[in-house]
């Protein structure tokens, strides 16, 4: 097999024209160019030189091999730079996962950037629920993804996985514009026992979060109407259906329909990215998403980076 090191070698010893010359321009002693094209030679089974007591002739042989070695070269060392684009992160493919509101509000600002500062790094998009999520990070069908929590529902993700937060949310409570509680900046929960709810579907963390709210105040919220798309319950709320209580990125701003703080009620809903570690690619994937966070903390009030470090998932 022949050795990419002899034909780069070989290649500098026809160009210089001598091994020493060769050797000044390699950075090694005039010795080891002799030995490399006396191992070179024998991988070929041919003289490449002819031998002088000053001079060196190169054979019709090591004129091929020259002639070959240059795009074999090349190409070797466009694969080396691929390679080391690789380690870098600059070069390949990130799998990506997300949740829908993320993929509307935060990753078309984070993903903008990466493709600009990572061109030559193919990104793909899979969208589904932490609980969907989770199992391909692990299973090595993703590279990273977007999840979230609600305080009152704690979860911790498995602890073989990198947790860096992004964003905490507010929830904010959507109410007709005519109902009576309109003008209010801030409702309480005891104030809303007679009312009907629109939320997330049962099973899901907002329809616990809700729930797990309630319970402090004494009821258990009566929800006529489910959907896990935001447009869906904002719709129904502006209809005068019921009320709804979402988390600040789900909400953008429509007539018909106004927004309250709920009082004495600190819970959020905290967005963070995770990952195995396995992939370059995604340490600039993860900057570019904590500068898209950044900047929609600075245009929302209701939204502010998360105060968490990268740590261990679960801690």
């Amino acid at each position: 097999m022949l050795n990419p090191l002899h034909l780069r070698t070989l290649t500098a010893v026809l160009n210089a024209g001598s091994f020493a010359a060769a050797a000044r321009r390699l950075g090694y002693t005039a010795s080891a160019v002799s030995q490399q094209i006396a191992a070179l030679e024998r991988a070929v089974r041919m003289p490449l030189f002819e031998r002088g007591a000053q001079t060196i002739t190169p054979t019709p042989a090591a004129r091929y091999l020259v002639s070959r070695a240059y795009d074999v070269l090349a190409a070797l060392d466009a694969l080396e730079e691929d390679v080391r684009g690789m380690s870098e992160g600059t070069i390949g493919r990130l799998r990506l996962g997300s949740f829908p509101t993320a993929s509307q509000r935060l990753l078309p600002i984070a993903l903008a950037s990466y493709a600009g500062t990572h061109p030559s790094v193919e990104t793909v998009l899979d969208e589904g629920e932490p609980d969907e999520l989770i199992p391909l990070l692990r299973a090595g069908e993703l590279d990273l993804a977007l999840v979230y929590r609600y305080d009152p529902v704690p979860r911790a993700w498995p602890r073989d996985l990198q947790e860096i937060g992004l964003l905490e949310e507010e929830l904010l409570l959507l109410l007709p514009g005519g109902h009576s509680l309109a003008a209010a900046e801030t409702v309480a929960l005891d104030d809303l026992k007679q009312e009907t709810w629109v939320s997330t579907r049962e099973g899901t963390a907002g329809a616990s979060c809700l729930r797990r709210l309630c319970a402090p105040a004494g009821y258990e919220p009566r929800v006529d109407y489910r959907s896990n798309d935001y447009g869906v319950i904002r719709g129904l709320v502006r209809s005068g259906l019921g009320v709804a209580l979402v988390p600040a990125l789900a909400h953008v701003p429509s007539q018909g329909v106004v927004t309250a703080r709920l009082s004495g009620v600190e819970a959020r809903r905290r967005i963070a990215a995770v990952h195995r570690g396995t992939n370059p690619a995604v340490t600039g994937a993860v900057w570019s998403l904590c500068q898209a966070a950044a900047r929609l903390a600075a245009e929302l009030p209701s939204v502010r980076t998360s105060s968490a470090t990268p740590t261990k998932s679960g801690a």
